[in-house]
């Protein structure tokens, strides 16, 4: 019998659209001989199916189930492409374990962690890697720009200690333009993070888990035209270039790559998993990891895994059968 896959997108954050762009492509790729797919739009207190015709369905949230009709589907899986909180913060994660619901994405433990960039940043540099000097900043904090500048230098970026697709980012080269950007930031999250800018090449690597096997992928070079990979350059064709393979050093991809696989098995990553570094002729220096990557054509991770010779059909089946063996 066909399974039964919800795929869970939007969110309650500034990555709702592309979130529910990531899930209608899931939705699309999906083998149908194998699987019935249902897309459900997370959107504050409203859980709804969306069906083929736009129709909506309530979802009863006692126990993640829909009644169309005089049928009631149940789900033997979730397919988790939300960007942001609820579904990358663990928050939706720890109601499916509570329903013991298998998912595709890391569990809530991992995804909490990782989701809030500061904590994150001295779990990575506890495992060795290094780390951009930054300083946190509470909504009822006082702000010293002098003493935050003490710490990290200029320029620096300013963004939500919690948050994603870089909403809420600014790149601040003069102690001037400080709070302006602490006060955008503070917009997205209670906390704020102040980071040194590194100046080097940017790069990603995607890890996945593919017929049972961990998998590094090509690794990505992304070059833009902007002050830095930004929400535009992001999401607008043709602001950015993502060179995959990128045409790096041969010994920064084998560490980039190392790298990759360490922290994914380390911070105990499931699914689809995407590591961000900066490397210049000091180091190679840990950015953020993703633990719910953008899942379009055209996003990174799916153009690493077509390189690797892994089509969306066969990453998102093996995403789920993968989840379906835990």
């Amino acid at each position: 019998m066909k399974k039964n896959i919800a795929i869970v997108a939007g969110g309650d954050s500034g990555e709702y659209e592309i979130s529910m762009q990531s899930g209608e492509v899931v939705r699309r790729n999906l083998d149908s001989e194998i699987y019935t797919a249902y897309l459900i739009r997370i959107k504050k207190g409203s859980w709804k199916l969306i069906d083929e015709k736009g129709n909506t369905h309530e979802v009863d949230k006692n126990d993640f189930t829909v009644s169309v009709g005089k049928n009631k589907i149940s789900f033997d899986c979730v397919f988790n492409a939300i960007h942001g909180t609820p579904g990358e913060d663990g928050k939706f994660l720890g109601y499916l374990d509570m329903l013991d619901i298998p998912y595709t994405s890391s569990g809530m433990i991992t995804s909490a962690v990782t989701f809030d960039k500061y904590f994150t940043n001295n779990l990575v540099k506890s495992l060795g890697m290094r780390t951009a000097p930054s300083v946190l900043l509470h909504r009822s904090d006082s702000v010293n720009v002098d003493d935050i500048a003490a710490t990290t230098g200029l320029p620096v970026f300013v963004k939500p200690n919690k948050g994603g697709s870089s909403v809420g980012v600014t790149k601040v080269r003069e102690l001037k333009n400080m709070k302006a950007a602490i006060k955008k930031a503070f917009k997205e999250d209670e906390y704020v993070l102040v980071e040194r800018f590194i100046k080097g090449r940017e790069i990603t690597c995607g890890v996945i888990k593919h017929n049972g096997k961990i998998i590094d992928l090509p690794i990505t070079e992304i070059i833009t035209d902007n002050e830095f990979f930004d929400y535009e350059a992001k999401y607008t064709p043709g602001v950015a270039d993502e060179i995959t393979p990128g045409d790096i050093p041969k010994y920064i991809e084998l560490n980039c790559r190392e790298k990759s696989l360490m922290l994914y098995k380390n911070l105990n990553c499931k699914g689809f998993v995407r590591f961000d570094f900066i490397f210049n002729d000091e180091d190679m220096f840990f950015l953020e990891v993703n633990t719910v990557p953008g899942l379009s054509e055209n996003s990174i991770v799916p153009q690493q895994a077509n390189e690797y010779g892994i089509s969306l059909r066969e990453l998102f089946s093996s995403a789920i059968e993968e989840a379906l063996k835990q």
